[in-house]
C-alpha cells in the first residue's frame, strides 16, 4: 500500500499544465466540420432526427384521429340515450293517458250502476 505522497505547488502546477495540454492535442485532433467522416456523422444524425420526427408527427395524428372518433361515438351514444328517454318519456304517457281512460271509464261505470 502506497504511502502519502506529498505534492509541492510546483508538481501540482505541472500536472495541471500537462493535463491542460493532453487536452489541447486531444481538441486538435479532431476532425475539422468539413471533414466527410463528420459530415455522414451529421447526416446520420439528421436522417435520424427527420424519422423521429416522422414518427412523433404519425403518433399524433392517430391520437387526434383517435380522439375524433372517441367524441364521435360520446355523441352518437349521447343522442341514442337522448333519444331512449324521450321514447320511454314518451310511452310512459301514453301508458298514463291508457291508464287514466280505464280510470275515467271505471268510474263512469260505477257511476251508471248507482242510477
Amino acid at each position: 500500500m502506497a504511502g502519502f505522497k506529498d505534492q509541492n505547488f510546483n508538481d501540482r502546477r505541472s500536472t495541471s499544465a500537462d493535463a491542460k495540454k493532453a487536452l489541447l492535442e486531444r481538441f486538435k485532433a479532431r476532425p475539422a466540420a468539413d471533414d466527410p467522416e463528420v459530415q455522414a456523422r451529421l447526416a446520420e444524425r439528421q436522417k435520424i432526427a427527420e424519422a423521429r420526427a416522422a414518427r412523433t408527427a404519425e403518433r399524433e395524428a392517430a391520437k387526434q384521429a383517435e380522439t375524433e372518433r372517441a367524441a364521435a361515438e360520446a355523441a352518437e351514444a349521447k343522442a341514442l340515450a337522448e333519444r331512449e328517454a324521450a321514447e320511454a318519456a314518451e310511452r310512459e304517457a301514453a301508458l298514463e293517458v291508457e291508464r287514466k281512460a280505464a280510470r275515467d271509464a271505471r268510474y263512469a261505470a260505477r257511476k251508471a250502476r248507482r242510477k
